[in-house]
């Protein structure tokens, strides 16, 4: 089979292709399900994630998107154990959705563990929170307003200052 990768960008005499298998420029978190099969039915339902490929046979692994949010699903092997096996979760992971309001009466209606209420956070954004079936802890956001970190109390580091949040 002949591929021909595609460019997206050029740096330093770099060239990054585009990998149909793996996005940019993004975070692509790992994680883990005691029930892969199960959690990607749930994901769908509660989140409305879409899945985008799976592997393995059986199926290990599958990775599914919401909106511009990208995330790799697998099942979980030996001795790992889910947040909700261990008692506590380890992080949190935030996808920017914005038609927040209905995505938030969709994860309630499928069940969804609500930890935060659907709110607007000093420093603009309205958020809620939300564990899956395994115990991870999931933010759901959409910039309200524009806010200033200083605004809301925040130190800013000016050894930073010319830097992009956007890349």
């Amino acid at each position: 089979m002949s591929y021909s990768p595609i460019l997206i960008a050029h740096k330093e005499g770099h060239s990054l292709i585009s990998n149909r298998s793996v996005p940019t420029d993004i975070v692509l978190p790992h994680i883990h399900y005691r029930n892969l099969n199960e959690a990607i039915a749930w994901l769908s339902k509660a989140f409305g994630f879409v899945e985008h490929y799976r592997y393995g046979n059986p199926v290990s692994g599958a990775q599914m998107r919401a909106g511009k949010a990208w995330i790799m699903v697998r099942q979980a092997r030996g001795e790992e154990a889910t947040p909700k096996e261990i008692g506590f979760g380890t992080q949190s992971l935030t996808v920017f959705i914005e038609d927040i309001a209905p995505h938030f009466q969709r994860a309630k209606s499928a069940g969804a563990a609500i930890v935060e209420d659907l709110h607007e956070t000093e420093y603009g954004e309205l958020q809620y929170g939300a564990e899956d079936l395994d115990g991870h802890h999931w933010l759901f956001s959409r910039h309200a307003r524009d806010v200033s970190p200083e605004q809301w109390g925040a130190t800013m580091n000016h050894s930073a200052a010319g830097a992009s949040l956007t890349g």
